[in-house]
């Protein structure tokens, strides 16, 4: 049991005030709106009652920005893809080249720059993309055996001076590290290659321990399952919490994993026997505003509060309680950008507790504050159009 009372020290059940340092058990509390109009009293009031897992409506974003995403292809000496290249290809274009009407209008427009049947545009097609993605680059060129094509270095080198949003999945580090524009960045890539990448760049800060990394500028993320995690994140950061979890639910994956969350456990694969877990874990999600304990969590799903906290570490990488915490922040995260609560009402909503509570959970799992994170990431605060 030893580290199930760890967890939940992490934040859960019962959570640590920051003003005051006790621990207080989480209630929801029915404090009113403020009466600010129907319209705006009711938009508060169903964000603030709705699912966690963007079922039902999603308000229609016709003012957030999308823009233009280049994808950049590497090939290889025969002037191929390799299956990984082409799988993430895929996860980019579903995300990316799919329009969603229904969720925002205009939707990204992807142009694929690169050689033969898989190239929608040349090397031209980058210039003036708000973001530009490099997935994996051939092995020959992760191990130092083939460079990166001097034209397409020239060209990210290009797109990022000026100023298109910079990402790579997996090996693609290298593609942005040749151009120079991970130096002073922390990068992330698949743990196999971040040796090569580091010794090669030394002014690069590399991490095979995460998801993915966010400068704001230059993202990158871990390839694979992570790659999708970075594209949901991307679309996150530019259509809003409620778009990217609908988007997210309609591809049959979470919504959000936090990009400092562990790649990898050292643990068997879980037994498929998700039925126990999942509904619990469903349940729990829509029932953030109550106290939850682990033990409480256990018994709805039928199991050992041990053995409830292994399960969960195996199939998510984390402890219950700080999947609790993470599902709240995210919960948070929402509320911030589609109601006109205040903080201390949101604390409630989303479980955190205290205005206090809430500013120290937050800042610690996204780097903003609550008020900070609704003037950057509201409707209002981005422009109507892409670059």
């Amino acid at each position: 049991m030893a580290g199930v009372e760890e967890g939940a020290r992490e934040g859960g059940a019962h959570l640590p005030e920051a003003d005051d340092g006790h621990w207080s058990v989480l209630r929801a509390h029915g404090s009113t709106l403020a009466a600010r109009g129907p319209r705006r009293q009711e938009r508060n009031r169903r964000a603030a009652h709705g699912s966690c897992h963007g079922v039902g409506p999603v308000p229609y974003r016709r003012s957030m920005s999308a823009g233009a995403v280049a994808v950049v292809l590497v090939p290889d000496e025969r002037g191929g893809l390799s299956p990984w290249d082409q799988y993430e290809l895929s996860t980019i274009s579903m995300v990316f080249g799919v329009p969603y009407p229904d969720l925002a209008d205009p939707w990204y427009a992807l142009r694929v720059c690169g050689p033969g049947p898989y190239g929608t545009h040349g090397l031209d097609g980058i210039a003036g993309a708000a973001t530009v993605v490099v997935p994996s680059v051939p092995v020959a060129v992760a191990e130092g055996r083939a460079e990166v094509p001097e034209e397409i270095v020239g060209a990210l080198r290009e797109a990022g001076a000026a100023g298109a949003r910079m990402v790579s999945m997996c090996t693609g580090a290298f593609a942005l590290a040749a151009a120079g524009l991970l130096d002073g960045h922390r990068a992330v890539l698949h743990p196999n290659y971040a040796p090569l990448l580091a010794a090669r760049h030394p002014r690069v800060t590399v991490d095979a321990s995460v998801l993915y990394t966010d400068g704001d500028r230059v993202l990158t993320g871990a390839g694979a399952a992570a790659g999708l995690d970075l594209c949901l994140h991307l679309v996150r950061k530019d259509l809003g919490a409620a778009v990217a979890g609908e988007l997210a639910r309609r591809l049959v994956v979470p919504a959000h994993r936090p990009g400092g969350q562990p790649q990898a456990v050292a643990a068997p694969v879980p037994p498929r026997d998700e039925d126990s877990l999942g509904p619990v874990l469903h349940w729990a999600a829509e029932h953030l505003r109550e106290p939850l304990s682990v033990e409480e969590l256990a018994r709805r799903a039928r199991m050992s509060p041990r053995t409830f906290h292994r399960r969960v570490r195996e199939a998510h990488g984390t402890t219950p309680l700080q999947w609790l915490l993470g599902q709240r922040v995210a919960r948070a995260q929402t509320l911030l950008e589609a109601t006109d609560l205040p903080v201390e009402r949101i604390g409630e909503e989303s479980g955190l507790g205290s205005a206090a509570n809430l500013r120290r959970h937050f800042t610690r799992a996204l780097g903003l504050s609550p008020s900070a994170y609704r003037e950057a990431f509201r409707p209002s605060a981005r422009p109507s159009t892409g670059r």
